[in-house]
Order: C-alpha cells, then sequence, then structure tokens
C-alpha cells in the first residue's frame, strides 16, 4: 500500500491579508515539493456529513462562523484569525480531506495519508476560533473515527511548537482520545502545563522552554512514545506542525528538518504493532518556506517508508 496525499485548491482562496504569516503558499511550497516524489499518490477530498463537525464544535460556534464568511473583503473572528468570501470552501474540505484520508486509510486503499491543507485547526476550541484557526481538522477526524468506525482508543500527536489547545478543549474529558503535545512553554497560547492532564488522564504535555534542541527535544519525546505505547492506540492521527524548526519566525526552538523524519519514525515504530500502520497526518503550523517544504518532505518519508 502507497502513501496518499489528500488536498485540494481551494486553500489559495483562503485570504488573510498582506503580510499574515499564515498564507497560501504555506500549502503551494510544501504540495509542489511533494510533487517531485512518484511514489505518492493523490486524492482530492469528498464531501462529507455536517454532523461529525457538530460533535467536535458547538452548534452556535458552526452558525456564527458560518454567517462571518464576508462577501468581500476580510472579516476577523479574533485579532489574528482571518476569513474572507473563499474561506467558506477551504476550510470546509480541511476537514473532508481528513475524513476522506481516514476513510482511504480504513478501506486500505493507503496504508497512511499526509493532508497538505489550510486553515490550520488545533488551536480552534468547542466554541471559539482562534490562532489562525477555524475548525479543528483532527478533533474532527478524531470524533468520526469514533463515530463512523467505533474505535475506542485514538491518540492525536502534536508537534506543532504552538499547543493545541483547541485539541485539548475538545477532549479534555474523552477517555477515548489521547491527545499528546510537545511544545515551546510559556508561549502562546498559554495553555499545555504538565499537570493539565484531562479527566482521564488522556492529557499529556510535554512543555520545553525557548531554546529546546534536537537532543532535549528527542529525550523529551521518549517520555510521550513510552505514554503512547500504554495507551495501545487503535488509529494515530498527526498535528503535524513544523514550526518548531530552528528558522521558523514565530518560535524559538531549534530542531532541524531532518528531525522530522525522526519525530515521525520514531512515533511510527512505537504504534505500529498497536494501529497496524492506521496513520493519518494534518499540516498546522510552519512559517519559514523552505523550512516548512523541507521538513515537510522528511515527514513524509518517513510515512513512506515505515
Amino acid at each position: 500500500m502507497k502513501t496518499g496525499i489528500i488536498t485540494t485548491d481551494t486553500y489559495l482562496n483562503h485570504e488573510t491579508g498582506q503580510g499574515h504569516p499564515e498564507r497560501a503558499d504555506r500549502v503551494s511550497v510544501v504540495i509542489e515539493n511533494l510533487k517531485k516524489n512518484k511514489k505518492l499518490i493523490w486524492k482530492k477530498p469528498s464531501k462529507f456529513d455536517n454532523k461529525y463537525l457538530k460533535i467536535a464544535h458547538k452548534s452556535d460556534y458552526i452558525d456564527e462562523v458560518e454567517n462571518s464568511f464576508p462577501k468581500k473583503g476580510l472579516h476577523f473572528l479574533d485579532g489574528d484569525t482571518i476569513v474572507s468570501p473563499g474561506s467558506r470552501q477551504a476550510s470546509s474540505d480541511a476537514v473532508a480531506s481528513i475524513i476522506t484520508a481516514i476513510d482511504s486509510v480504513q478501506s486500505k486503499e493507503f496504508k497512511n495519508v499526509f493532508c497538505p491543507v489550510r486553515p490550520p485547526g488545533h488551536h480552534a476550541e468547542k466554541d471559539k476560533a482562534m490562532g489562525f484557526c477555524i475548525y479543528n481538522n483532527v478533533a474532527v477526524g478524531a470524533h468520526y473515527l469514533i463515530e463512523k468506525y467505533k474505535l475506542n482508543k485514538i491518540a492525536i500527536i502534536d508537534f506543532d511548537v504552538h499547543h493545541g489547545n483547541g485539541t485539548q478543549n475538545i477532549f479534555y474529558d474523552n477517555e477515548k482520545v489521547l491527545y499528546l503535545s510537545t511544545h515551546q512553554y510559556p508561549f502562546y497560547p498559554g495553555t499545555g502545563a504538565s499537570h493539565e492532564k484531562g479527566k482521564y488522564n488522556n492529557i499529556f504535555n510535554i512543555p520545553l522552554p525557548s531554546g529546546t534542541n534536537s537532543n532535549e527535544y528527542f529525550d523529551a519525546y521518549n517520555h510521550l512514545l513510552k505514554k503512547i505505547g500504554e495507551f495501545k492506540p487503535e488509529f494515530v492521527l498527526f498535528s503535524a506542525g513544523f514550526d518548531a524548526h530552528i528558522n521558523d519566525p514565530l518560535a524559538n526552538f531549534n530542531l532541524k528538518s531532518k528531525d522530522f523524519y525522526e519525530i515521525t519514525r520514531r512515533t511510527l515504530e512505537t504504534v505500529n504493532k498497536f494501529c497496524n500502520g492506521k496513520v493519518v497526518s494534518i499540516l498546522e503550523g510552519g512559517y519559514d518556506l523552505e523550512a516548512l517544504a523541507e521538513s515537510a518532505n522528511e515527514h513524509i518519508n518517513a510515512l513512506l517508508k515505515y
């Protein structure tokens, strides 16, 4: 079985305004780079049932978002989360991509899948847009696995340099989902302390200081691997942010591009015996274009190999 890439070009129409770090060429550089790899299979997302969006998010919030998309110009959902007329389809297609990816892995069409999409999702809470995120793509995916496929053990691994407050918020009291995060702390969004453990000890935060280098990161990541090995997930979702890279302008970690191969490799070696290789990854952050393209490519190379 092959590694799949699921995305559409509607991300281009999600406009965030001049100078905004979450811009369309983030995804464009990733896609252009991955198209050089002839081992990958490309697919577009299918439509999905809106009810899965309403499991992850409150109905009032979904209505608020739907009513916020402007007919022209830009509208601010919060101080840095912006929507434009094209954001309606782009945000829907981002969610559709992870759902289609899950179906493709469950049906054995693909071994695993990466979704290079935008807007990102992991800061979006049940009832609040935040940090460039409108809908929490990975959270909708996890709920989809629970509702459609009746899975009871889903792991979400978030290696974005910013803590996924939204994903933690959505699953804080859900024993079927283990959320694991490595992130810079204290830092935006202010959550992610080690004592935030969830109602069922299902939240596992590894806060790390500014300046964390590769060796320090992997010493910490071993604790995450031990926790996920104890959990024995049936399916693994990656919130794949690449802004822990040393060149990223929005954070202060010192990882190299090749470290994202190693993060992925070590994770797959730990979880494959439990989940039979069932992994879907979705793009979150990463704001230096060259570093983002290189790091995503390293992530994909590990998905291809394992």
